[in-house]
C-alpha cells in the first residue's frame, strides 16, 4: 500500500541519509579500529500514521422512483443537470390529487380565519350594532309600558263611566249602605246580586283610582305588569256587574218607579257600557302582550350585548383550534397522496440517470432517476483489522489521487468508522469514510485515492529505532554512553510510529548518547 505525505517523504530521506552514514562508518571508520557507533538523542516530532487506499464517492447518492404506478406525464430531469433540493423531477398523472390538495388548503384557510376571528375578540362595530339593538329595545319597551299605562287609565275611565253614569241611573243611593233598585223586578235574587255587585265594584273603583295615581312613566316594567293584571281583574268585575244589571233589567216590569221606556233606556245604556268595557279589556290585553314581547326583546338584546362584551370563551377558541388541527391533518394527508405521484430531489445535486419517459406506465418503487449530491465528496476506504485500533473519528489525513499524481495533495478528515467488519478477500476490514476539507472541482466521483491518516502526532518526544531496544526479563533497556562508560539504562516505552520509531517516555534525557550497534570484541 502507498503511504505518501510531506512528513513521510522527509522521514524517508532522513532514514536514507542515516543508512548512508552507517555504511560509510562501517566500511571506513569501523575498519580503522573503532568499536562503537553512537547517536545523540534530541526531542522531536513523533508521528503515527496508517496508509490505506480508497475510492472517491459522492457524499449523497440516491436512486429515486414513484410510490405508486401510473402514466408519466412530466419529466424535467436531463442527465448532467444540477437541480436544487425540492425540485419536482418527474410526475405521473395526478389531477385528482392536486385538486384534493387545493380543496383541503381552502378548508384549512377557512378554519384558520375563524380561529383568528375568535382570538381577536368582538369587533367594535359589532358592539356598536349590539348597543343599538339594546337602545332600540329599551325605547320599544318604554313605548309598550306607556301603552299599557294608557290602557289601564282608559279602562278605569270607561269602568267609572259604566258604573257611575250607566248603572247608577237605576241604583238609588249607590254609594251608601241603603242603596236600592230604581225599577221593579220579579227576580229578587238578581236584584240582590246586582246591589251587592254594585257595592263591591264601588270599592274596586275607589282602590283602582288610588293605584292609578302612582303609575308614571318612571314605574318599572314589573310594577306596570302587576298594575295591568289588577286592571284586568277590575275590568272583569265591572263586566260581571254589567252582565248582572242587563239580566235584572230584562226581568224588570214597568211601574210607577220606572216606566217601560225608562227601563228600555237603562237596557240600552248597559249594553253600550258592556261593549265599551269589552273593548277596554281587548285593548289592555293587546298592550300587555306587546309589553311582554318588548321586555323579552330587551332581555335578549342585553344578553347578546353582554356576550359580545365578554368576548370569546377559551373553550370556543380551543374547539376551533382543534378544527384547525384537523384541517391541517387533512391537508397533510392529501399532500402525501400527491407526493406519491412525484419524484422530488431530496437534496441539491446532479442527475446521473433518467429512465422515465413521458407516456410510459411505471411501477411503484422502481428506480427511474439517480442523482448524486453536488456538495463535498468523500473517500470510502477499508482499513485492515491490525490498523483500525489506531484510528479514530477526527484524525487528519493527506490524500493523493491517481489522476493527478503524488505532487497534488488534498486534506481530509476521518468522519466515520464502521463498528462492524466487512470481509474483503477473506480478511476482516473496517469501512472508514473520510471527508475532503475543501471542495475542489478536480475531485470527481470514482477516482482512486491514496490516503495517509495521521492517528497520533506528538512534539518534544524522544524516540529511537525499535531495533535498539534490549529486552531482559520483561524489562526494556538501551545502551547509553555516560562518563566514558557504556551502561544499560532501563526505559519506559510508549507508542511505535509507522516508521519503526518507538517513543521513550522515561529513562533518557535530551543529549544522551546511545549506542546504535553492539560493541565489537577486541
Amino acid at each position: 500500500m502507498k503511504r505518501i505525505s510531506l512528513d513521510t517523504k522527509t522521514l524517508l530521506w532522513g532514514a536514507g541519509a542515516l543508512a548512508a552514514v552507517f555504511l560509510v562508518y562501517w566500511f571506513f571508520i569501523r575498519s580503522s579500529g573503532a568499536v562503537e557507533q553512537t547517536v545523540v538523542v534530541q526531542p522531536g516530532d513523533f508521528l503515527q500514521q496508517v496508509s490505506v487506499s480508497g475510492k472517491v464517492v459522492a457524499a449523497q447518492d440516491v436512486a429515486l422512483g414513484f410510490s405508486q404506478s401510473g402514466r408519466v406525464s412530466y419529466v424535467r430531469a436531463v442527465v448532467g443537470n444540477t437541480v436544487p433540493e425540492g425540485t419536482v423531477i418527474a410526475e405521473i398523472e395526478n389531477g385528482d390529487a392536486r385538486a384534493a390538495v387545493a380543496q383541503k388548503q381552502a378548508a384549512l384557510e377557512s378554519q384558520q380565519a375563524k380561529l383568528q376571528s375568535l382570538q381577536n375578540g368582538t369587533r367594535p362595530e359589532n358592539l356598536a350594532v349590539a348597543q343599538a339593538s339594546v337602545d332600540g329595545a329599551t325605547s320599544a319597551l318604554a313605548q309598550a309600558n306607556q301603552s299599557v299605562i294608557n290602557a289601564i287609565l282608559d279602562a278605569y275611565a270607561k269602568s267609572d263611566d259604566a258604573v257611575h253614569n250607566k248603572v247608577d241611573q237605576f241604583i238609588n243611593n249607590p254609594n251608601t249602605p241603603t242603596l236600592s233598585l230604581g225599577f221593579s223586578t220579579s227576580d229578587t235574587q238578581l236584584a240582590s246580586s246586582l246591589l251587592s255587585g254594585r257595592t263591591a265594584v264601588g270599592s274596586v273603583l275607589s282602590a283602582w283610582q288610588s293605584a292609578n295615581l302612582s303609575i308614571t312613566t318612571e314605574t318599572n316594567g314589573e310594577s306596570i305588569v302587576a298594575a295591568a293584571t289588577k286592571a284586568q281583574n277590575n275590568l272583569s268585575q265591572v263586566s260581571g256587574l254589567l252582565a248582572t244589571a242587563g239580566a235584572a233589567l230584562n226581568q224588570a216590569v214597568s211601574s210607577q218607579i220606572a216606566s217601560q221606556s225608562a227601563i228600555q233606556g237603562y237596557i240600552s245604556n248597559v249594553t253600550t257600557a258592556r261593549t265599551t268595557i269589552n273593548t277596554a279589556i281587548s285593548t289592555l290585553n293587546s298592550a300587555v302582550t306587546a309589553q311582554t314581547s318588548a321586555m323579552a326583546s330587551l332581555n335578549s338584546a342585553n344578553k347578546n350585548f353582554k356576550l359580545l362584551q365578554a368576548g370569546t370563551s377559551q373553550t370556543d377558541i380551543d374547539a376551533q383550534a382543534a378544527l384547525v388541527a384537523g384541517a391541517e391533518a387533512d391537508l397533510q394527508s392529501a399532500q402525501a397522496l400527491l407526493d406519491k405521484t412525484r419524484i422530488v430531489a431530496p437534496f441539491s445535486g446532479v442527475i446521473t440517470k433518467v429512465d422515465a419517459k413521458v407516456g410510459q406506465i411505471v411501477s411503484p418503487n422502481t428506480p427511474e432517476v439517480s442523482m448524486i449530491g453536488s456538495g463535498a465528496f468523500q473517500i470510502e476506504s477499508y482499513v485492515p483489522e491490525i490498523n483500525v485500533a489506531l484510528l479514530s473519528v477526527g484524525n487528519p489525513a493527506s490524500v493523493t489521487l491517481d489522476a493527478y499524481g503524488t505532487d497534488v495533495v488534498f486534506d481530509a478528515t476521518v468522519v466515520s468508522i464502521d463498528p462492524a467488519e466487512t470481509i474483503k478477500n477473506g480478511v476482516s476490514t473496517y469501512r472508514a469514510v473520510l471527508q475532503f476539507k475543501n471542495q475542489d472541482p478536480r475531485i470527481k466521483s470514482g477516482m482512486t485515492a491514496n490516503v495517509v491518516i495521521t492517528s497520533q502526532k506528538k512534539t518534544g518526544v524522544i524516540s529511537v529505532p525499535q531495533g535498539l531496544i534490549i529486552d531482559k526479563d520483561g524489562k526494556k533497556f538501551l545502551r547509553v554512553k555516560r562518563g566514558g562508560a557504556i551502561v544499560e539504562v532501563g526505559v519506559v516505552l510508549g507508542s511505535v510510529s509507522s516508521l519503526g520509531q518507538v517513543e521513550v517516555r522515561s529513562g533518557l534525557n535530551p543529549g544522551d548518547t546511545i549506542l546504535t550497534t553492539p560493541p565489537t570484541k577486541p
